[in-house]
């Protein structure tokens, strides 16, 4: 059972109008459930100094623009904050120089083709999520490739 947004009464499944104020029931998908889970991971901002965070946002947004991630591996190397994020990027990085190699050497099979380029839109997603959580001053474990540890921090 959902809950009214604007009242908060208690709705059955079936109301398009709330019976207690009359506002619209959004419908919700699965689809959309998805999507808002997607970023539904383990946020371990509170270990990180707050003043670490607000000084390395910069570098840890860095680590999500491609090879860019060198900046901040070597010179943010003192902050536990962006190198948590570089650890991230440079996972992503990674990943992403995989998918491009496999699509320049896999044969021109429209399939496979079409496999590597939906694992690339996968990592640009994740990538704009990592960006998100940079900049917002998260650290937030990044679907699927977050368990990854290649950097210390």
């Amino acid at each position: 059972m959902a809950d009214c947004k604007k009242c908060g009464a208690e709705l059955n499944g079936e109301n398009k109008f709330c019976p207690s104020c009359g506002a619209t029931v959004e419908e919700s998908s699965d689809f959309k459930k998805k999507v808002a889970d997607l970023n539904n991971t383990e946020d371990t901002t509170t270990e990180f100094d707050p003043e670490d965070i607000e000084k390395n946002k910069i570098f840890a947004v860095l680590a999500y623009l491609s090879w860019l991630i060198l900046i901040p591996i070597f010179v943010a190397k003192d902050s536990k904050f962006a190198r948590y994020h570089a650890n991230q990027g440079l996972v992503l990085a990674i990943s992403a120089t995989v998918g491009l190699v496999l699509l320049s050497l896999l044969p021109n099979i429209a399939i496979i083709r079409l496999v590597v380029s939906l694992f690339e839109i996968v990592v640009w997603v994740i990538d704009i999520i990592g960006l998100y959580n940079a900049a917002t001053g998260r650290a937030k474990e990044l679907p699927i490739i977050g368990k990854f540890r290649i950097l210390n921090y």
